[in-house]
């Protein structure tokens, strides 16, 4: 008989979201549709937190509601927490030293890994470069590390929806075409680029057509969260002798 110590409303539930407050599309692939993810999920919605508001005023006020809502996350029993912008890189650091489960809340935490895997500049796409600081690289691990960095800041339908926040209605057809351009323009620059990191958790949903368009590695936080499950939640192996 095994006996489980209980406490949980809710069980079976891998990986937190500490969620941004947004109201645009969010299509298979995106870490805000649990729809088409491989694991299960729940979210912390940070209310009047927006991609706006952390993009331009990442102050330390923001912090104390952030660890609040990554602590009824692991109260809820999640295996361990991640984010719904990459952004919060810059609080990674404080929000990992305020809970006991494993968290990463941006995807640029494999902006070194990508490099130690091909010895080549890493290719950031973010959703803003004029947003992207070294304190954000510095909250994880990152500074060290050869990057090229692409913003998606004049993208007119990406920028209009998500920067600015000026409808929620967007042509995802139009968004998939501006990152492919940006990509393509950021390749074209710097042909060394070994792997992509995409930081804007709204950029998955197009990355397998990003992979066709540059023929690189491409990272993002589906491909982090899913490892972080598989690491959490071992499984046998289904192989015979």
């Amino acid at each position: 008989m095994t006996i489980h110590s209980g406490g949980q409303n809710i069980c079976g539930v891998s990986i937190g979201v500490l969620s941004l407050e947004s109201y645009f599309p969010k299509p298979p692939g995106h870490i805000k549709n649990p729809s088409s993810l491989p694991f299960t999920t729940t979210y912390e919605i940070l209310h009047g937190l927006t991609v706006q508001k952390l993009l331009a005023d990442p102050s330390p006020e923001l912090l104390e509601p952030i660890i609040s809502a990554a602590k009824r996350l692991e109260d809820q029993g999640v295996h361990a927490i991640t984010g719904s912008c990459g952004f919060l890189a810059i609080f990674q650091k404080e929000i990992a030293e305020a809970v006991s489960i494993p968290v990463f809340v941006s995807s640029l935490i494999q902006v070194p890994l990508a490099y130690h895997m091909t010895k080549a500049p890493v290719g950031v796409i973010t959703a803003s470069a004029s947003s992207l600081t070294d304190k954000h690289l510095e909250g994880v691990g990152a500074t060290d590390v050869p990057i090229v960095v692409q913003g998606l800041d004049e993208a007119p339908e990406f920028s209009s929806v998500i920067l600015r926040g000026e409808r929620t209605q967007m042509d995802l057809g139009k968004v998939t075409g501006e990152l492919l351009a940006a990509a393509e323009s950021m390749v074209e620059r710097s042909p060394e680029i070994g792997a992509i990191v995409l930081e804007c958790t709204d950029l998955p949903p197009y990355a397998h057509q990003l992979q066709a368009k540059v023929n690189r590695p491409v990272f993002d936080i589906i491909t982090l969260a899913s490892m972080v499950h598989a690491t959490s939640h071992r499984m046998a192996f289904p192989g015979f002798i």
